[in-house]
């Protein structure tokens, strides 16, 4: 169960920095995706920033809670937007992640700083 829920954390801290970079370095494709929801430049620079901060939180054990939850609230805002775009097979993956991450928190919330170890 520890290797699982370590590969599990693992593709969530990939995905939020990824996500986090390619927001901050304003790549095409989220500039057009975003701009079509109102996201200027300098919110998108800015939320990438938060989902980047969350990943990094998120690999580290102490401020793991905080990193799941700036990283969740990063990613119910893209399905909110998903949602407006129509994508859903994108949002239901999303929304997959988002719970991972609740589950993480809450874990994180009742075991510590202990991993995926049980009591």
């Amino acid at each position: 169960m520890k290797i699982l829920f370590n590969v599990i954390l693992a593709i969530l801290v990939l995905l939020a920095v990824s996500a986090g970079i390619t927001k901050i370095m304003l790549m095409q494709q989220d500039g057009e995706f975003f701009g079509k929801y109102g996201f200027t430049n300098t919110i998108l620079i800015a939320y990438g920033a938060v989902q980047l901060l969350g990943g990094i939180l998120l690999a580290l054990p102490k401020s793991r809670i905080i990193g799941a939850a700036l990283v969740a609230i990063t990613f119910l805002i893209s399905a909110v937007v998903l949602i407006a775009e129509g994508n859903i097979p994108v949002t239901i993956v999303t929304l997959i992640c988002v719970f991972l991450l609740v589950v993480i928190g809450i874990h994180y919330g009742l075991h510590g700083h202990r991993g995926g170890e049980s009591r």
